[in-house]
């Protein structure tokens, strides 16, 4: 994996938008030819063939893909990616538990412009359990600071969503 592959793949993405419902495969088919340009124990395939099939309307078969790709080692930017984008497929796939377990750990590792994904796909799993107002709770946190005003505020309210009354 090099600049070029990182930039032929980046291009890649950048013409989903292009494909259409019907042209699926075609665009999974795109990934796939680049993917068959990584090592063969590459992390990175896996991630990028479960995202054309995330993207393309199956989470199902982009659940397996993801796992692999995590049990492969795939870590940093890509591997927070991969644990967001999992617990949304679980979720789609009515697993919403594990993507709960998946993603709260993510709520105390570093931070980095993923932060918000991880709040608000946390939220949706949670409001699938019937834990709306937790879910609520992260997603005004994570709005709070993105407020031209009423940080503190909106940040008290979220904290006291969850907190039990005193």
């Amino acid at each position: 994996m090099n600049e070029d592959w990182e930039e032929r793949t980046a291009a890649a993405w950048a013409t989903f938008d292009d494909y259409g419902e019907a042209d699926a495969a075609d665009f999974r088919a795109v990934i796939d030819a680049l993917v068959a340009e990584l090592p063969a124990n590459s992390p990175v395939g896996p991630f990028e063939r479960a995202c054309a099939w995330d993207s393309t309307g199956r989470s199902d078969r982009a659940v397996p893909l993801y796992r692999e790709a995590l049990s492969r080692g795939l870590d940093g930017y890509r591997g927070r990616r991969t644990r967001i984008q999992l617990a949304s497929s679980l979720r789609n796939i009515g697993q919403a538990e594990e993507g709960v377990k998946l993603l709260t750990p993510e709520l105390v590792a570093p931070s980095d412009e993923l932060d918000d994904a991880v709040r608000a796909c946390l939220a949706l799993c949670l409001a699938d359990l019937g834990r709306e107002r937790e879910g609520l709770a992260l997603v005004i946190g994570a709005l709070a600071p993105h407020l031209p005003r009423y940080q503190r505020s909106m940040a008290n309210y979220a904290r006291l969503l969850v907190e039990p009354e005193g």
